[in-house]
């Protein structure tokens, strides 16, 4: 379904899992998060740490995309300071009702994921709402 090789896909894997124990999550709100499958038990998530890849399954992939950016523009916010990005992601925020990002993810799933990359990430909130599209046709017509 992807293009990435399997090491990609087992390194990309690790990536995510290192940030998700990071944030503080367990085996259950990561197999949440991610959305998957249900042949895919919470026992198993220490192989997917170790040498595993995640299920090559387009929902999963795009989830994971949306984390993966995610700590991207965390690391733009807070470029010398790891320990404030995990914090960030835990504490309650006023853009989200007071809740901490990771709950919005966790409960809101990927409208969630959505809601906090468009905070952190201003171009792709540009992106989805089509303007780089309008600005793309503007650009051209002139």
């Amino acid at each position: 379904m992807t293009t990435l090789t399997l090491d990609e896909r087992q390194l990309m894997t690790r990536r995510a899992m290192h940030l998700l124990e990071n944030w503080g999550l367990g085996a259950k709100d990561i197999m949440h998060l991610l959305h998957l499958p249900a042949s895919v038990k919470a026992r198993q998530m220490a192989r997917f740490r170790d040498e595993e890849a995640f299920p090559d399954d387009p929902t999963v992939n795009r989830r994971l995309g949306y984390l993966l950016r995610i700590e991207e523009a965390l690391h733009t916010y807070f470029p010398r300071n790891p320990e404030m990005r995990n914090l960030w992601v835990k504490r309650g925020n006023k853009q989200f009702s007071k809740k901490a990002p990771v709950a919005v993810m966790i409960e809101d799933g990927e409208s969630g994921m959505i809601s906090v990359l468009s905070h952190l990430d201003c171009t792709f909130a540009w992106d989805l709402t089509g303007s780089k599209a309008e600005y793309g046709e503007r650009k051209q017509a002139a």
